[in-house]
């Protein structure tokens, strides 16, 4: 199967999006360290993102990026397909030349798992993973490493 770097990006950052962005947008910043992808990377997959109106962006102090819709209204292969990218399980990369320029023996199944994938993702929205449980600790993991240390001892006051 292939799905690229961009598609697990594309995903991961949304379900950031989707954990951070209740109470304000979220800087693609903030996403950037909680998640170790390029900020530039995420300003490119955050355009298609929006051009696709999976998120709508806020400007000004304190501005960033909102999911445009409910979270359960958000399904994993809305984000892969926004981004353009595909999830193949073919050899040939859906073109049916897997065998000297013709089909192959095995081409339909791969399509078929690849479909199987795409129905799949398609049924898993954005609010299904943060629910998750192990979604919600590798989370308080991340916040906790990136929040910075602002306790003081009291040898400091």
């Amino acid at each position: 199967m292939r799905l690229t770097t961009k598609g697990r990006y594309a995903v991961t950052a949304m379900l950031d999006l989707a954990l951070h962005g209740n109470d304000r947008p979220v800087s693609l910043a903030d996403i950037s360290g909680r998640q170790d992808i390029s900020l530039s990377y995420l300003e490119q997959l955050f355009a298609k993102l929006r051009r696709n109106n999976l998120v709508s962006s806020v400007r000004g102090p304190g501005g960033g990026y909102r999911l445009s819709r409910d979270g359960h209204e958000i399904f994993v292969a809305e984000i892969i397909d926004a981004v353009n990218e595909t999830v193949d399980a073919t050899g040939c990369g859906g073109t049916a030349d897997c065998q000297q320029g013709e089909v192959c023996l095995t081409h339909h199944l791969w399509c078929d798992l690849s479909e199987q994938i795409h129905s799949f993702l398609s049924g898993i929205s954005l609010s299904q993973l943060v629910e998750r449980r192990e979604v919600q600790t590798i989370s308080a993991r991340q916040n906790a490493r990136n929040q910075p240390n602002t306790e003081l001892s009291l040898s400091e006051v």
